[in-house]
């Protein structure tokens, strides 16, 4: 019955296609949430923060090097008229790629269940920018695919867009907003507030959710600065596997990662 319920799904409209007939379902079942991570994606990590848990950070460098190693083999493929190889190289990558994001997204949705993820709204389009981006920094950025990571975590949990605008200029104490962004530690001239500004940046994000919610501005971003999950994920033969040994989680149990083993540092 289009329009009613299955199994706890809602049926959309259909959609007709020349060969075949689509229905859409979408889940209706209720979900506690009980935590927020607010994530800043950058060109080689994912860096989270969570009141609950401090700060997270999902190391992305293995897919940098993945792809550039593939950018090297389809160069050298091109170079020498091996289409054949050029394609096979391109399927190789899109597919590594693809176990990569699929791993990561699971993984990260076992280790926080009922967890609302918060993330920039990033426009591809500024990133890769002839205009606006250098041409080293735009390859750079080509490289990380964020919006298929949001994309595949979206399908596993609750996601919420926010506007990225000075996320890593503001003061989450006081509310400065420096004019640029140049060094990786900031430093409010107003307070004299100091931190790394990709956490600076996540706790931005999770500040403007929070605000969106109707959640008043909170003075206390160092007091919840307990410590850092780090999270490793790295290709094994075609696919990714996780890494890390066990350690104790933030509240003092033992790490049940779910394939995703966390380690957790002292925030200084």
């Amino acid at each position: 019955m289009v329009g009613g319920l299955l199994g706890g799904l809602r049926a959309g409209e259909v959609v007709l296609k020349d060969d075949r007939v689509l229905i859409p379902f979408k889940s209706t079942r209720t979900i506690e949430v009980r935590n927020i991570i607010a994530w800043d994606s950058n060109e080689l990590s994912l860096d989270g923060f969570s009141p609950r848990a401090g700060f997270i950070r999902v190391d992305l460098k293995p897919l940098q090097s993945m792809k550039i190693t593939y950018e090297r083999k389809k160069r050298v493929a091109q170079s020498k008229g091996l289409k054949s190889i050029y394609e096979k190289y391109v399927a190789r990558e899109r597919n590594r790629e693809r176990d990569f994001v699929n791993k990561l997204a699971s993984g990260l949705t076992r280790l926080f269940p009922n967890t609302i993820h918060v993330f920039e709204d990033l426009e591809k389009e500024e990133l890769v920018s002839r205009r606006k981006t250098p041409k080293s920094r735009r390859k750079r950025n080509a490289r990380t695919p964020w919006k298929i990571i949001h994309k595949k975590i979206s399908e596993k949990a609750v996601v919420v867009k926010v506007s990225p605008r000075n996320t890593s200029r503001t003061c989450p104490r006081c509310g400065y907003v420096v004019k640029t962004r140049v060094g990786r530690l900031y430093k409010c001239p107003r307070c004299g507030f100091e931190l790394d500004r990709q956490k600076l940046a996540s706790i931005n994000i999770y500040l403007k959710y929070s605000r969106m919610r109707g959640f008043p501005h909170s003075n206390e971003s160092e007091k919840i600065m307990r410590g850092e999950l780090w999270v490793g994920v790295t290709p094994s033969g075609r696919s990714p596997v996780t890494w890390i040994p066990v350690k104790r989680d933030p509240e003092g149990g033992e790490a049940k990662g779910g394939g995703l083993d966390i380690k957790q540092h002292q925030a200084r």
